[in-house]
């Protein structure tokens, strides 16, 4: 067996556990249970991702699912530098307590989870060819995850509770009325643009400098779709 596929079966069997784990053990007191969170969601997606490049690796597919590979990437990147950094500003703002959970969760969901994947998609796969699939898959699933919180989750979940609304699955969000949160939305379709676009130039570096090991049998997406 190759070390490539030795890595990506690393890769699939840790995303296919951690997805068990959240099924399973996590708690559903509120609506949705753990879906409500773009963590969660983000997890699901670098699972499917890495399904999809392991076929690729054993000859059982030939599409190469660039667009969506690379929205799970840039997805991975949000909620790596928007949980990280509302956490050591304010730690209440994320979590309920304001303390960390269970440590080989958050390891995992926060950072080695979205690095395992950044490092098949950019080194491995080669992705960030198709721009375009990209951010449509990017707005399609941040649109979808807005109107899911907003409409879903929030009128069925009690907590957490803030100062204008309850529900929301991040505290902060509760105390923000609609206008105020929809600019907090505007910044997640900003921010998705602007790490695609950072995405894409390092991608575009590494093609150049590290040499491409052949793939198996893999073909480009079909244009006129957006997968």
């Amino acid at each position: 067996m190759n070390k490539v596929k030795i890595y990506r079966w690393i890769v699939f069997l840790l995303a296919a556990g951690y997805c068990l784990r959240m099924i399973f053990l996590s708690d559903y007191t509120e609506f949705s249970g753990p879906f409500r969170f773009l963590t969660i969601w983000a997890l699901f997606c670098s699972f499917f991702a890495a399904s999809r490049m392991m076929a690729i690796e054993e000859g059982r597919s030939t599409k190469r699912w660039d667009g969506f590979i690379s929205m799970t990437a840039v997805v991975n990147a949000m909620v790596v530098y928007l949980y990280w950094s509302l956490f050591l500003n304010d730690p209440a703002s994320v979590t309920r307590d304001g303390k960390l959970g269970e440590p080989y969760l958050e390891i995992y969901l926060h950072a080695l989870g979205p690095l395992l994947q950044w490092i098949d998609a950019i080194f491995i796969h080669r992705v960030f060819r198709r721009l375009k699939s990209a951010a449509l898959w990017l707005i399609g699933l941040i649109s979808v995850y807005i109107c899911w919180i907003e409409f879903a989750v929030q009128p069925l979940a009690a907590t957490p509770r803030g100062t204008v609304t309850n529900g929301l699955p991040y505290p902060f969000l509760n105390s923000l009325e609609l206008p105020d949160r929809l600019t907090v939305y505007g910044t997640y379709f900003a921010a998705a643009g602007v790490l695609l676009l950072v995405f894409a130039g390092v991608a575009w570096g590494i093609r150049r400098l590290v040499p491409q090991r052949a793939m198996p049998q893999a073909q480009p997406d079909n244009p006129g779709s957006a997968a």
